[in-house]
């Protein structure tokens, strides 16, 4: 799923107000963009967890964490990033390795052939250490990622907007149903919008 600018509600005096908009499923996951606009005097706390699709038979369905969403989308964007990460890895131990070799090479004789035969066990060395090491840090990353576009627990002050993605398991919905709590008074109050 790539970033994009999205449009975001306008606050209207009195109100809470949301825009949705679903992506194209990713694996089996359905991701959806969630933009709220607090217009209201009173502060409004948004839960992810209390964002909810619903069914034709108005079952609602609760929303897949960001990280168990990654995982089950597939997970191929994290599969590059370990492979690049790994390939820059094992570059970088090639060229320590090409260093001892060279000074292996001097002891002996020849910068050369010492160079050549310590970047090739570098190289070799770099790929299996660094790929493992590569993975979790483009793991990391990718999650830091998907974090950064999730929609998260926050509160909407007033005239402020909040945006951000959460993720469904693929099916069909006809609604999104949130529920928002009032941080003056701690009640709760149901938005409901049509699934789009």
């Amino acid at each position: 799923m790539k970033p994009q600018h999205r449009a975001v509600p306008t606050p209207i005096d009195g109100q809470v107000s949301v825009v949705t908009e679903a992506e194209k499923p990713v694996g089996g996951l359905i991701p959806v963009y969630v933009a709220i606009a607090n217009g209201s005097d009173e502060g409004r706390a948004i839960h992810p967890s209390q964002v909810f699709a619903l069914n034709q038979n108005g079952e609602r369905i609760a929303p897949v964490p960001p990280i168990e969403a990654a995982r089950e989308a597939g997970g191929a964007n994290k599969l590059k990033a370990a492979v690049e990460s790994g390939a820059l890895g094992g570059a970088a131990e090639g060229a320590v390795g090409a260093g001892a070799g060279a000074l292996a090479g001097l002891v002996s004789g020849g910068v050369g052939p010492g160079a050549a035969i310590g970047a090739a066990v570098g190289a070799a060395q770099g790929a299996l250490w660094s790929a493992p090491l590569g993975q979790g840090e483009a793991e990391n990353q990718a999650n830091a990622q998907i974090q950064g576009l999730a929609l998260n627990d926050t509160e909407v002050r007033k005239d402020f907007t909040v945006s951000g993605y959460v993720f469904f398991p693929a099916g069909s919905y006809t609604d999104l149903e949130m529920l928002v709590v009032n941080t003056e008074t701690g009640a709760t109050e149901t938005v409901k919008v049509p699934w789009r």
